[in-house]
């Protein structure tokens, strides 16, 4: 190490917010369980919480709201709620290992701006192109969000150093795989349409989070 040299970072940057998000999740629904087993609250809490905090699409349309803002604030809402213990262990797993790689290139404000768009995003594709009567939870939206941001960056990387994009389809593809495999294995309750969202937002919001590339062209001379 030389004299100028800094020792690494102990944590990846937005460490704090990630360990925040996953806190809050985790403890609604520690809350939400310990309801379910009749040791706090009322014995249908989970159900009260889906009913006022989960994503209804038919208050886009001519449902009546619990609460006047609840058309609104359900946008961001749904993403702290789940629908058991293995479903949050999933998604806060995999929102750990995308959202720390997140921070390492655009830090804590740009993975926050990124995490945003692709929360509302998935809300907006379920809202939009689901065809049910029932709620939807989960942070999945924010997540594929950051995995289309990722993806987006990946693409811009590889465009500007002229490399092969195949890896990118590659990776594309093994996510549409995935939802077909989770929709199966659901039978059909998967909400997809809040994958796509949230997707599609995250590609968008990350090239305008951080549009360079950070692997430029290959601009060695030829060999004589």
């Amino acid at each position: 190490m030389t004299a100028t040299s800094q020792p690494p970072a102990p944590f990846p940057p937005g460490t704090w917010l990630i360990v925040t998000l996953i806190v809050l999740c985790s403890g609604t629904e520690a809350v939400l369980l310990l309801a379910d087993y009749g040791l706090i609250g009322p014995p249908r809490l989970r159900l009260e919480a889906y009913e006022y905090a989960g994503f209804w699409p038919g208050l886009l349309r001519n449902w009546a709201p619990n609460y006047p803002l609840q058309p609104n604030t359900m946008f961001a809402s749904y993403a702290f709620l789940h629908s058991g213990p293995v479903h949050l262990a999933v998604n806060m797993i995999t929102l750990w290992s995308l959202a720390a790689a997140v921070c390492a290139r655009v830090g804590a404000r740009g993975f926050a701006l990124l995490y945003i768009a692709s929360v509302l995003g998935g809300a907006a594709g379920f809202g939009l192109l689901a065809a049910t009567t029932q709620p939807m939870v989960g942070a999945s939206g924010g997540l594929f969000g950051l995995a289309g941001g990722l993806l987006a960056w990946g693409y811009v990387d590889r465009f500007t150093a002229a490399r092969r994009l195949w890896p990118i389809a590659q990776a594309a593809a093994g996510l549409l795989a995935l939802n077909l495999v989770m929709w199966w294995l659901m039978d059909g309750l998967l909400a997809w349409q809040t994958h796509l969202g949230g997707f599609l937002a995250g590609w968008v919001a990350a090239l305008l989070v951080d549009p360079r590339s950070q692997q430029g062209p290959d601009v060695s001379p030829p060999a004589p």
